[in-house]
């Protein structure tokens, strides 16, 4: 295995212990992190990219991970300058750019000169967990995903992504694989739906896991019926059925500016636990 006692290098299945004792620093902001490691060992063939880590006399201190997501993890300011900089002299292959926020303002910092204008950037975005029963009860309707939900779920996911984004995620023949991304969600039991009679009402996705936390993603209500407290019941169910059979702690992150869905989390019992920031192209 290639050393590195100070600076930065490209991580190797060799390393993966090493950086989940570094991820284990805060395992819930870091589920990503953890998650893409476990599932990828690492591997750059699998990873779609690299896992930069930064070394201090030996030690790994921080990681970067760099695909079509660029994260930084458990990186701080000065960090995510040396992580820039290495960027800097490579062609920018990441679409978003996301993670503490800190981390991701002096990274932007950094690159922007360089890689030109952001299609969007939001500056501050609310983590949130919870790790206990929710507040409110659950909707016993909401239940996992099955194939035969994929015709309707797929426009409901499309809807959800383009509100959210701004872009669609079929733009630029992307449609076959977003469709193939819910459908691998449906087959993990990692998607949730909520049907009132055939209409589709709320959904919700988790993310990524890993032994300690999954993250939400997708939270959606047709504009049509929200107000009527479909999105709190919906996630309180689940929250508890992501607790029941998938991980102890649940979380998500949110845009500030977001206020109904930011009371709807509050409602379910998540609290904030860090900042987030994303830059997208």
């Amino acid at each position: 295995m290639l050393t590195t006692r100070h600076g930065v290098r490209a991580l190797g299945s060799a390393d993966l212990p090493a950086f989940l004792e570094l991820t284990d620093e805060d395992p819930v902001v870091n589920v990503f992190a953890v998650h893409r490691a476990t599932t990828t060992n690492l591997e750059p063939r699998w990873l779609g990219g690299e896992m930069w880590g930064r070394f201090e006399d030996g030690d790994l201190v921080a990681a970067c991970h760099v695909a079509a997501n660029l994260v930084p993890v458990q990186a701080g300011p000065e960090d995510a300058i040396v992580f820039a900089d290495r960027a800097l002299g490579a062609r920018r292959t990441a679409s978003t750019i996301v993670g503490p926020q800190l981390a991701v303002e002096a990274f932007w910092d950094r690159v922007a000169p360089r890689w030109g204008q952001a299609r969007d950037v939001r500056w501050d975005q609310r983590h949130l967990a919870i790790d206990d029963v929710p507040l409110v009860d659950p909707d016993p309707g909401v239940r996992a995903s099955v194939r035969g939900d994929l015709e309707t779920l797929y426009p409901a996911c499309v809807a959800m992504y383009t509100e959210e984004v701004g872009i669609s995620p079929e733009v630029g023949g992307g449609a076959d694989l977003y469709r193939a991304r819910v459908a691998q969600l449906i087959g993990r039991a990692w998607s949730f739906v909520r049907y009132d009679g055939d209409e589709l009402v709320f959904k919700a996705e988790v993310a990524c896991a890993s032994p300690a936390a999954a993250q939400i993603q997708g939270v959606w209500v047709p504009p049509h019926r929200r107000g009527e407290g479909i999105a709190t019941a919906g996630m309180a169910a689940v929250v508890h059925q992501v607790r029941a059979r998938i991980a102890p702690t649940v979380s998500l992150y949110v845009n500030d500016w977001n206020t109904p869905a930011r009371r709807v989390y509050e409602e379910v019992g998540f609290i904030e636990t860090a900042r987030f920031a994303t830059v997208m192209f």
